[in-house]
């Protein structure tokens, strides 16, 4: 059975070529199947389309009207095929991305880079916030994938660890004695505390873990970067919980050190999460490959 698709696109090849034959010729079609088609789309419309004379055929006054439409429609088909096609071979389109400044700078940037070079036509778009906001975000449709920290309480996204991290107490010069043995979490809670802002999901997970230790804590800081943390605990203002994969700068450099602990943080991870109820785009899938397979 011709759909109605295919009866317009034979009538616009008609139309362009002004010939029965030529537009058989250039759709792979006999002559007679390219007259039936017409014929049918004629008597659908109840409109005949073309004139018909030994010289070949022009467009009526109504197929002219139609022809206008019908031949933009297709057009724009055309291009939105072409566009689906290049977004599958990864020469346009774009990725959206989610992710906290500071796994972007110390983590995402490297499989920005390699991605680029593999596929420079396709665009980023990158959207900060913290791990609850990017859930927001993702969930709203505004971005395809979101780098983040784990673990996440959500059934609705699919998880993927990427990079295992651990959390650590550093101090500056003024904290050094703290060196000589290993302190317990009812040590460090009496200290001066500097941690992010309560709605860091990095927060949350060491705060959660001392409170299943019976320790609770009142922070003398809460600031809403890592690289505040560094800063204010350089400066001796307390001390700072931080990632140590993300502070080996100051760690090596002997601006801060790590305050040994008699029960470590547990290790969390950073992974890519995306929801579980949407296909990746072609873009999106390959960005993901990149990092599961640690291409940097």
């Amino acid at each position: 059975m011709v759909s109605k698709l295919d009866l317009y696109k034979v009538f616009c090849m008609v139309g362009k070529n002004k010939s029965f034959s030529k537009a058989a010729k250039n759709l792979y079609m006999t002559q007679p199947a390219v007259s039936q088609a017409i014929r049918q789309l004629e008597g659908e419309l109840n409109t005949r389309l073309f004139n018909r004379s030994p010289r070949g055929v022009s467009l009526t006054n109504e197929g002219t009207l139609l022809f206008e439409y019908a031949n933009s429609a297709i057009n724009l088909l055309n291009v939105g095929e072409e566009q689906i096609l290049e977004f599958k071979n990864l020469t346009a389109g774009e990725l959206k991305i989610g992710v906290g400044d500071t796994i972007s700078r110390y983590f995402l940037l490297p499989y920005l880079e390699v991605f680029h070079n593999k596929y420079p036509n396709i665009k980023f778009k990158v959207v900060n916030g913290t791990t609850l906001e990017l859930c927001s975000i993702l969930k709203d449709g505004d971005i395809d994938i979101a780098i983040c920290n784990l673990p996440i309480d959500d059934p609705s996204l699919e998880q993927i660890p990427c990079m295992d991290i651990q959390d650590i107490f550093v101090g500056g010069e003024e904290y050094k004695h703290l060196l000589a043995k290993p302190s317990t979490l009812d040590e460090i809670a009496k200290l001066p505390l500097i941690l992010l802002e309560r709605e860091s999901n990095s927060r949350k997970y060491v705060e959660d873990y001392m409170i299943s230790k019976g320790v609770k804590i009142a922070p003398e800081f809460e600031l809403g970067s890592h690289d505040l943390l560094l800063e204010f605990a350089k400066i001796n203002l307390g001390i700072a919980c931080v990632t140590r994969e993300f502070s080996l700068e100051y760690l090596d450099k002997k601006l801060l050190y790590e305050i040994p602990l008699v029960d470590e943080v547990p290790k969390r991870g950073i992974g890519v999460c995306f929801l579980k109820s949407v296909s990746l785009s072609p873009a999106s899938t390959k960005f993901v490959e990149i990092i599961e397979n640690k291409q940097v």
